[in-house]
Parts: structure tokens; C-alpha cells; sequence
């Protein structure tokens, strides 16, 4: 048990080293997987007995374990990194609560110094980029909101559109400093999201006016919502751009993919619907048919194919609020009884969850098998 503990810990420290030598560059990040690869395998030979095949299966995707979820980033490494977190939280909110907004930017970036920079702990450096994005809405709506600089009353008040532009101006290059200092891929994330948000606040800002919209964002519109759709597409071509570049998933390119898959697919999912709701003339109004609902669930399902194809789960959970909304529709307009509503939803929710759940890789087996071997070759492997 010594032996296997000593060497678990040597893999570990290894890693880190290899992190840290990709990161100043002095060597490439795939070479730096491929060496770490190379000595994990050198090792499991030599200690053959001491279990070393599990021991080393951090994230190379271990093939002697089929069920093993390829699309998990690397959140926590041990109930250490969970401890750290929860102390991270509790001081930063005490910081919070002591001080100011502005006391706590001390605090994260002490504690991004010495548990992100130095010591690479995953789970910190998530909870760390999440407390750098609120940081920094809070302190925008705090200088917005100043009544000495006027902000709100001068643009927020008479021009929304150019008042969310400049509340996403600050995220960008405050999140990309984060991310040069800290290499951590939730904030490369957080950074491409802002990005995106920036420009489409600005298109809506900027352009609105000029094409005699008096305000773009006050309804929904055809144009609007447009923009919005082709903002979310390219989003999402950002995101299997790093799928794409980490077919075995080993790799950051990923773990970023993960994080913004996780925020595209809710956007694309909504997005989607609100463009064929105006395509179709559907409206929330529209309580004598089954149309809207019958929209609603074929989008959900088309979103949860693409999951299946691209094997990303946030496609799948991203539509189950809509999934229920449209169930809950057509159940009354199937004069179901009231009391009876939300546990028929429930329900069929739930199974078709847990069958979808179940049968994931069969599914995409299924699915990608049918798909042409030069796409087959590009998208996550078939376990």
C-alpha cells in the first residue's frame, strides 16, 4: 500500500511539474502529455501488481474502463481540494461582509497566488475564477450605480442597450489578465464568453440606433433575436474548435470546450426556439394549439442529438426546463386534471432522463456510427 501511495503521489507531482514546464514554455502542452503518458505507462509495466493502471488514469482516458466519462474536466483531486474550496468561500464571504465589494479582490488574489499558481489546485482555481467574475459585476454595478458619476441616469435609464454594453466591458480584459496569470481553462471560458457578450452588446448598442430601432433589447424582434442566434452559433463553432483539437480528451482544450459548452447550450437551446417562434408566428398567447409546444420539444430533441454526436451532456440537461414547460402544455391541452399535471411531468421527465442516462453510449454508438467516417474520425471516440 506504501508503494502504491508513494507512487500515486510521484505521478501527481509529476503532472504538476509538466503543467508548470508547458505553462513557462518550456516545453509544448502536448509534448508535456505525451512525456507524462510515456512514464505512466513505463511505471504500470514495472509495477505490474500495485494496480498502477488505475492509479494513473488521471485523465488519458484509461481504455480498460469503457464506462469512464470522457467529458468530466478535472474538478477535484482529493477531499483536500474540497476542503481548501469551502475555506475559500467562507473567507471570501467574510471579506465580503467585513469590508466591501472592493476587500475581497486582496483575498482572491492571495488565495489565486498560492493555491492556483503554486500549488495547481483544480477546484480552488474554478471557485476562484467564479468569485473574479462576481467581483467584477458587483463592482460595475457599484460605479453604475455611483450617483456622483451620473452613469445610470445618463445612459442605463434612457438607453438599455448601451448600458449592458457598458456593464460587459470590464469582463474581458480583467478576465484575460486573470487567465495570462493563472492559465486556468474556465477562465479562458469565462473570457471567450465575455467576449461574445461584449460584441452582441454592441452590435445592439450601436447598430439599433442607426437602423432606426429605438431600443433593440425592450422586445423581442426578429432582427434582435438574429443577432443574438449568430452570436450563440459562432460561440458554439468556438467551442468544438477546442473540442475538435482534443478528440481523446486529455488535454485543456477540453476542459475549456466543457465550460463553454456549458454556458453555449442553454443560449443555442433558447435562442433556437425564440427564432422559429417568430419564423412560425407562434406567440405565448398561442394557448389553443400545439404548435408552440410541439416546436419547443422537436428543438429539444434536435439539442439533444447534438449532445449525443459531440458527447456533451449539457445539451441534454440545457433543454429539460424547456422539455417540462412543453410537456406541462400539452398535458392541458389535454384536459388532464390540475392535481394530477405536475406528477405526470415529473415523471416522464424523469424516466426519459434516466433512459437517456443509461443508454448514452449505445445511443451515440447508434448515432455516430452512421455518420461518415471522415466526421467520425474528428468527434470524441466511441466507447
Amino acid at each position: 500500500m506504501g508503494c502504491i501511495q508513494r507512487c500515486g503521489m510521484f505521478m501527481s507531482n509529476l503532472e504538476t511539474a509538466l503543467q508548470g514546464a508547458a505553462e513557462d514554455g518550456i516545453i509544448t502542452e502536448t509534448q508535456a502529455q505525451t512525456l507524462f503518458s510515456y512514464l505512466g505507462q513505463r511505471l504500470a509495466a514495472a509495477e505490474p501488481t500495485a494496480g498502477g493502471e488505475q492509479l494513473l488514469a488521471k485523465r488519458q482516458g484509461d481504455a480498460a474502463n469503457p464506462l469512464e466519462d470522457s467529458e468530466a474536466p478535472r474538478f477535484v483531486r482529493g477531499f483536500h481540494d474540497i476542503l481548501i474550496t469551502i475555506g475559500i468561500i467562507v473567507a471570501l464571504l467574510g471579506f465580503g461582509g467585513v469590508g466591501s465589494v472592493y476587500a475581497t479582490l486582496p483575498a482572491i488574489i492571495i488565495f489565486a497566488e498560492i493555491f492556483v499558481r503554486r500549488q495547481r489546485l483544480a477546484l480552488p482555481a474554478v471557485a476562484l475564477t467564479v468569485a473574479t467574475v462576481l467581483w467584477i459585476g458587483a463592482s460595475v454595478m457599484l460605479l453604475t450605480t455611483d450617483p456622483s458619476l451620473g452613469l445610470e441616469q445618463r445612459y442605463i435609464h434612457p438607453y438599455p442597450s448601451l448600458g449592458a454594453f457598458l456593464l460587459l466591458v470590464p469582463f474581458p480584459p480583467l478576465l484575460a489578465l486573470f487567465h495570462w496569470r493563472y492559465r486556468v481553462p474556465i477562465a479562458l471560458a469565462a473570457l471567450l464568453i465575455s467576449l461574445f457578450l461584449v460584441f452582441l452588446a454592441g452590435v445592439l448598442a450601436f447598430m439599433a440606433p442607426a437602423a432606426g430601432w429605438h431600443d433593440a433589447t425592450g422586445s423581442i424582434r426578429y432582427q434582435t433575436v438574429s443577432i443574438f442566434f449568430v452570436c450563440v452559433i459562432f460561440m458554439f463553432a468556438v467551442a468544438m474548435s477546442f473540442d475538435l483539437r482534443d478528440r481523446e480528451r486529455v488535454t485543456r482544450s477540453s476542459d475549456v470546450a466543457f465550460w463553454m459548452h456549458l454556458a453555449t447550450a442553454p443560449a443555442l437551446l433558447y435562442g433556437t426556439v425564440l427564432l422559429c417562434f417568430l419564423l412560425l408566428g407562434v406567440t405565448t398567447n398561442d394557448v389553443d394549439n400545439y404548435t408552440g409546444p410541439a416546436v419547443v420539444v422537436a428543438i429539444v430533441l434536435v439539442m439533444m442529438a447534438i449532445g449525443l454526436i459531440i458527447d456533451r451532456r449539457a445539451f441534454v440537461t440545457s433543454g429539460l426546463l424547456s422539455l417540462g414547460v412543453a410537456l406541462s402544455a400539452i398535458l392541458q391541452y389535454s384536459n388532464m386534471r390540475m392535481d394530477g399535471l405536475l406528477s405526470a411531468e415529473l415523471v416522464t421527465i424523469g424516466i426519459f432522463v434516466l433512459l437517456i442516462g443509461m443508454s448514452w453510449l449505445p445511443l451515440r454508438r447508434a448515432i455516430v456510427g452512421r455518420l461518415p467516417l471522415g466526421l467520425q474520425a474528428k468527434l470524441p471516440a466511441l466507447r
